[in-house]
């Protein structure tokens, strides 16, 4: 719609004029329990105070709404007819001090943006949460919807009785009439203001501080769920995790939480891990595990929650001017939750983590054609939400662990709390963080600045060792390389590993290889010699980015290579381990390892793994690179050979372990010979056994899809399994299930319910495609490959941008890793010059992601046949 996707020229404009002084929004959400029509939209007031530097001009709040009652200007009526256009009204002729009411029906949401509502298939009760990042708040309640207009917001929400609502503020004495008034909040930006309303099942708890000075603080802690999932919820744990971070960051940040309470919610149909909205932050509610799940599944949510909590000073407290500098909230929230959890809580790993998995995530995104520095040139909101993408993540908090290295920790540390306390709830540029780093450092960032965080793309390091007659090293130097279309060259602050055999053996008995040589650098320009090492035994590993210190890709010479084809399992330190695994996994996916050569690794070395969660990326990598990198005539024999050392490793793996269960995942995702299948359903229905290995509801769902993928199980089959389990979660599995069947009618369905239709909300589209998308039915899916070209456009205009980015990445022919595929999306590439700029962008990754696994096939294809 005209005037929906807000541009930074006129946020800027917007901002130059205004200041907010408060909101005061009153919603009546009785009618979420109502049937048809009625339950479709709610009631929004808004009375927006506002001053203007130029008293006469003229300026437009923000709503998205179906119809607007009345708008009241300074006292005058105004023409809803006349001043709303479906997305923005419009406001001539503004005072010095100017009061605004608007009086709106606004829409429940069904594709979580604005105010979702959800009903629970297994009781009928009724859900909502509001979610807003970058742009939403406007689907609630008329506002400024740009981040530096930040006001103090007072919350009044009408519910049905008996329902908890929560909102940033404490709710201000009882409800009366199902009336709940919050208490006005500290200036905040509109997309982290929140509203949760529901027979949600609520814990408290309460966490206390006293400070060096005397002072005391005591913040009332909450934590809900849907009442489905209230025997499910650890919430013991979750507050644990939350005491452990408020202790971390006090510590560190020397500024007290400043929002009060700390509730957080775990609520229906997310389409994010979790949003930080101050006191009331919301979290997707997979995040309360129905079955047994790893450890890893339990670092990753300990790190959502300090993440998010991290942002209660970076990004709530001090915020971005406007979304190019989107990172310094991102980014910093990122590598503060590794921080902190590593730091804090149990997960003391929590880098090896961040090494093998989050980092992959950004060396993905930064090496797409749409790749953009940390700090990104956002013209819009468009932009704006495409950029919450692992450059803007992963790669900034991993450029961020690279400064601590630069600078020290005690001056980045003291940089984050002179920041704090200069820019308390106001709005920064990268040029304000930047100074109080120097202060604090004393180093000239500038020029660092421009490296890291002004510039796009990623560098390689490869060793480069000499040796004499004796075999000691005459000279190791790193060289750095860039890509020709981002030539960009950087400072890296790196450790070098020499590794080698020792003669004492391992605890397993095998012969460890270790470090017995150390060196840090500061690598600048194309060649950077290492001098402290020159004159050492030789090294049967030479390891680049030792310890994860800086963020680049990292190469091996010949031998170090031959090293760990032989011997990777040796490693014994497992962050070595994990920087080796993600190497190797860069090299396959740049196509300078075969995928078959990637594949025998993990089969020969993924169950020496003894950190679940790379083990656990080492499964996601391996079945991508099955699916995606294997040589087409390859692809059935390294599925059998992948199946079949997964089963051994799982039939090894302690009875009831982590390794177990993630093994257990890891053969059934992969399961396609009658032996396999027989097998799954045998686990499916008792006749089968795996001593230690619990099949719960969640496993059953998991083994019940590759069944139904393979005819195995059908649509009786799918339906008697939704009977054992009629919830939310269940309804899920059933949809993702019945739409993996291979039939040409069941594809049929699936396609128009996502692509035809907007019946279905955010979860059921997300579970359809997953279904849908097959890479074991490539033939059924191949007459898509015109119809989403056909229909992309048409999705994007006409669905919200959440369901949209869902359609067009989803639905991407990239099963069909052909020439044909390639050719479909050039073709539509140069003939809609016109379509949105970010319809384009997923289409252009889509398609990199495709002449990728293009190069990869063609590599594993001029491999010969393993010695």
């Amino acid at each position: 719609m005209p005037g929906e996707n807000l541009s930074r020229d006129e946020a800027r404009e917007r901002g130059r004029l205004l200041s907010v002084d408060a909101y005061d929004v009153q919603l009546d959400v009785r009618s979420a329990v109502a049937s048809g029509a009625d339950a479709e939209t709610f009631r929004s007031r808004t009375t927006l105070r506002f001053s203007c530097a130029e008293p006469g001009a003229s300026t437009f709040a923000d709503l998205l709404a179906p119809s607007v009652t009345s708008v009241t200007l300074n006292g005058h009526e105004l023409d809803p007819a006349a001043v709303f256009d479906g997305t923005r009204i419009t406001l001539d002729g503004l005072a010095a001090e100017n009061t605004l009411v608007v009086d709106a029906r606004c829409a429940y949401s069904r594709t979580g943006e604005g105010l979702h509502r959800f009903v629970d298939p297994e009781d009928g009760e009724v859900y909502l949460y509001t979610q807003y990042e970058p742009a939403d708040s406007r689907r609630v309640f008329a506002n400024f919807e740009q981040p530096d207009l930040k006001a103090p917001f007072t919350f009044e929400v009408t519910a049905p009785e008996g329902w908890r609502v929560l909102s940033n503020g404490a709710q201000e004495g009882e409800a009366e009439g199902g009336r709940h008034r919050f208490a006005t909040t500290q200036p905040i930006s509109t997309y982290i203001t929140a509203v949760v309303a529901g027979p949600y099942h609520y814990v408290s708890d309460s966490y206390r501080r006293t400070f060096e000075d005397g002072t005391e603080l005591e913040i009332p802690l909450g934590a809900l769920c849907r009442k489905g999932l209230a025997r499910h919820f650890d919430a013991d744990d979750i507050f644990t995790v939350t005491k452990q971070g408020l202790d971390f960051f006090h510590d560190h940040f020397d500024f007290p939480y400043p929002f009060g309470k700390y509730d957080q919610a775990f609520v229906p149909e997310y389409n994010l891990g979790a949003m930080e909205n101050p006191g009331c932050v919301t979290f997707r509610e997979e995040f309360i595990f129905r079955g047994k799940v790893t450890e890893a599944s339990y670092e990753n949510r300990a790190n959502v929650i300090l993440h998010e909590m991290a942002h209660m000073w970076f990004g709530d407290l001090v915020t971005m001017q406007w979304w190019d500098d989107l990172w310094l909230k991102e980014s910093y929230a990122d590598f503060m939750g590794a921080f902190a959890l590593v730091g804090a809580t149990r997960f003391t790993d929590g880098w090896i983590t961040f090494a093998n998995r989050r980092k992959s995530w950004a060396y993905r995104a930064d090496q797409l054609p749409s790749t953009h520095p940390v700090t990104a040139d956002i013209r819009d909101l468009e932009d704006a939400k495409l950029n919450f993408d692992g450059i803007t993540y992963a790669k900034g908090a991993a450029v961020l662990k690279q400064l601590v290295a630069y600078v020290g920790q005690d001056a980045f540390l003291e940089g984050a709390r002179r920041y704090f306390k200069r820019h308390a709830y106001g709005n920064t540029r990268l040029k304000d963080l930047l100074a109080v780093l120097e202060e604090t450092s004393g180093r000239d960032l500038a020029a660092w600045s421009r490296a890291w965080l002004e510039t796009a793309g990623v560098n390689s390091l490869t060793p480069q060792v000499t040796y004499d007659a004796q075999d000691r090293i005459t000279e190791l130097s790193i060289l750095q390389e860039a890509a020709p279309s981002y030539p960009q060259l950087r400072p890296h602050r790196v450790a070098v590993g020499l590794y080698r055999r020792q003669t004492v053996f391992s605890e397993g008995g095998d012969p460890a290889l270790v470090r017995y040589a150390r060196a840090e650098v500061d690598v600048s320009g194309p060649r950077t010699a290492v001098p402290e090492l020159a004159g050492l035994e030789r090294p049967e590993l030479v390891l680049v980015n030792d310890e994860d210190l800086t963020y680049a890709k990292v190469r091996f010479d010949e031998g170090s290579l031959a090293t760990l084809r032989a011997r990777l399992g040796e490693l014994t330190d497992p962050m070595a381990r994990a920087v080796c695994w993600a190497a190797l996994w860069g090299m396959t996916r740049d196509g300078l390892m075969p995928a078959r050569d990637y594949l025998d690794l993990v089969r020969r070395f993924a169950g020496r793994e003894t950190d679940i969660g790379v083990l656990q990326s080492l499964h996601a990598q391996a079945q991508t690179a099955l699916e995606q990198y294997s040589a087409p005539d390859r692809r059935e024999q390294a599925a059998r050979e992948l199946a079949e050392g997964a089963l051994r490793e799982l039939r090894l793996a302690d009875p009831g372990s982590g390794h177990q269960l993630a093994w257990a995942r890891h053969f059934i995702a992969l399961a396609g010979t009658p032996a396999d299948l027989q097998l799954l359903t045998g686990l499916l229905d008792g006749t089968a056994k795996i001593d230690g290995l619990d099949v719960d509801q969640e496993l059953r769902w998991t083994v019940l899809e590759p069944l139904a993928a393979h005819g195995i199980a059908d649509e009786s089959v799918i339906a008697a399994e939704l009977a054992r389990d009629n919830t939310a979660s269940g309804r899920r599995h059933q949809v993702r299930c019945l739409a993996a069947r291979p039939s040409a009618e069941v594809k049929e369905q699936a396609w128009a319910r996502v692509v035809e239709s907007d019946v279905l909300s955010n979860a059921l589209v997300e579970a359809t495609i997953a279904g849908f998308a097959q890479f074991g039915q490539r033939e059924l899916l191949a007459p898509y490959l015109p119809r989403y070209f056909a229909a992309i456009e048409r999705v994007w205009r006409e669905r919200s941008i959440e369901i949209g980015m869902e359609v067009v990445r989803g639905l991407f022919p990239a099963w069909l890793v052909e020439q044909a595929t390639l050719d479909a999306a050039d073709g539509w590439l140069d003939g809609q010059a016109q379509a949105a700029p970010a319809l384009r962008r997923l289409v252009l990754e889509k398609r990199d992601d495709l002449a990728r696994a293009r190069r990869a096939q063609a590599c594993d294809e001029a491999a010969g046949p393993r010695p």
